[in-house]
Parts: structure tokens; C-alpha cells; sequence
């Protein structure tokens, strides 16, 4: 059984130090009492969690940006799944202009993004909507669902969708007992890392995001702009918290690995 040299636990204790410090920082700032950014010394506040309940557009921003990420999320899911296996599974003329095209959003600047998108929904009539909202966000995270649905089906075993054709089953009882369930755990992280992309999504959302249709992202850049005190590091530490809660819940209901990676071959 090999063992970690001390040079790489170093590495990796380094490595993980420094992608928690900046997280860690901001919480211990979100608990000082003081009016201005700092760590808390001895004495240690709530006083900036119960500021959060004096701004409610903060809570109505996270009421909202929870509501986009999910819906443009499932749909963005919906969109990639018969993608992905018409991609993976079959070779037919503009294959490749057709997943460039899906991919195409990664390698447009966001900036760019969302000046055409202000632009295209003021001439349609859905400038500031959150049917505008939903319609961009479906595009920007669209490629995220679409890599992780396509590497899942990639490795599915067709003889085994061809043994349920060949019992009698439908193709959709194909689709809905034997297909699905192989390439979940690609389903289910593709709308997890779609969700999280959306919800975090600032750039392009500052250009149609309006008054009625603020995401919590946008809010807080916006509060940024005008005050520096550690409110916004106290609504950012709930966030994590929340974040972390979440990711327990999962693994302790249905487990990360299977989530994420599937059962396995045992």
C-alpha cells in the first residue's frame, strides 16, 4: 500500500489552506461588531446577521435568484439530456457545428453576453423581465448541464438498452428504467453545477436584471457600490452556511459519491 510522501501532504495541506482561508475570512469578518471591515477581536456580534432582516430586498433577491436557479437549471437539464445522447450516440451532418454551438457560450465574454441580450430583449418587449432573466440564464449554463449529461453518456453500454427492447419494453420505459437511472449521476451534478452557475451569475444579470427582477448577486454588488461595512460578509456567510447544510443533507440522504460518481461497477 503506497503512502503520501510529506512533501505531498504539505502540498495538498497548502492547497486546501489556501482555498478555505478567503471563505474563513469572510465569516470571522461577518461576526465583528464594529461599523467597518475587521475581524472581531475579544468580543464577538451578531449584530450584522439581524441587519440582514432590516433589508428585505436582500431576502427578496434570494427568494428570486433561487427561483431562477432552479427553473433555468431544469430546463437547461431538460434541453441537454436528448442532446447529449443524440450526441454521443449518433454521427450525422453538423454534429460538430451543433455541439460548438451549445458550447459556443463559454467562449463569449459575459460582458458581450449581456449587452446583446439588453439589446435583443428591448426589441421583443421582455427588457427587465424575469421571463428575460430565465431565457439568458438557460443559455449561459446550458453548456455546464450539457458536458457533464454528455460524459455520462458516453459510457453507457447500449447492449443493456437493447436487452430491455428485446424483453418488450417501450422506448420510453427504455429511456425512463434503464437509460435515465445510468447516466443520473451526470443528470444530477449537470443541474447542481447549472444551478450553482446560475445562482452565482453577476456579469451578464447586471444588464437585464431590473428594480422587480434582482438577483441576490446583483444586490450585493449593487450594495457594495455605496457602503462598506460587513453586512454583505455577514449575508456571504449565510450563504456558506447554507451551501454547507445543503451538501451535508445530500451525502447524509443519498450520498455524494453516488450522486456525483454513480454506484460503480462493485
Amino acid at each position: 500500500m503506497s503512502r503520501n510522501s510529506p512533501f505531498a501532504i504539505l502540498f495538498h495541506t497548502l492547497f486546501v489552506v489556501f482555498m478555505l482561508a478567503p471563505l474563513v475570512v469572510v465569516c470571522l469578518v461577518a461576526f465583528t461588531p464594529e461599523g467597518y471591515l475587521s475581524l472581531p477581536g475579544r468580543v464577538w456580534s451578531l449584530r450584522w446577521f439581524k441587519a440582514i432582516l432590516d433589508y428585505p430586498e436582500f431576502l427578496r433577491a434570494f427568494r428570486d435568484s433561487l427561483w431562477l436557479a432552479a427553473l433555468s437549471s431544469t430546463v437547461a437539464i431538460g434541453l441537454a439530456v436528448p442532446a447529449a445522447l443524440a450526441i454521443a450516440r449518433y454521427r450525422f451532418p453538423g454534429r460538430e457545428a451543433m455541439t460548438a454551438l451549445f458550447m459556443s457560450p463559454l467562449m463569449v465574454p459575459h460582458v458581450v453576453l449581456g449587452i446583446a441580450f439588453l439589446r435583443f430583449f428591448t426589441q421583443i418587449g421582455l427588457s427587465g423581465t424575469f421571463l428575460g432573466l430565465v431565457l439568458s440564464h438557460i443559455i449561459v449554463i446550458l453548456p455546464f448541464a450539457l458536458r457533464l449529461v454528455l460524459a455520462a453518456s458516453y459510457g453507457i453500454d447500449r447492449r443493456i438498452e437493447h436487452a430491455a427492447i428485446s424483453l418488450g419494453a417501450s422506448p420510453a420505459v427504455v429511456f425512463r428504467r434503464v437509460t435515465l437511472p445510468l447516466i443520473l449521476p451526470g443528470v444530477v451534478s449537470g443541474w447542481l453545477l447549472a444551478a450553482i452557475n446560475s445562482f452565482d451569475e453577476v456579469t451578464m444579470t447586471v444588464f437585464i436584471a431590473s428594480p422587480a427582477t434582482t438577483t441576490l448577486p446583483v444586490r450585493m454588488f449593487l450594495y457594495i457600490q455605496d457602503n462598506i461595512d460587513p453586512l454583505i460578509a455577514a449575508v456571504s456567510a449565510c450563504l456558506i452556511a447554507l451551501t454547507a447544510i445543503l451538501l451535508m443533507a445530500l451525502d447524509r440522504l443519498f450520498g455524494l459519491d453516488r450522486l456525483f460518481v454513480g454506484t460503480g461497477k462493485g
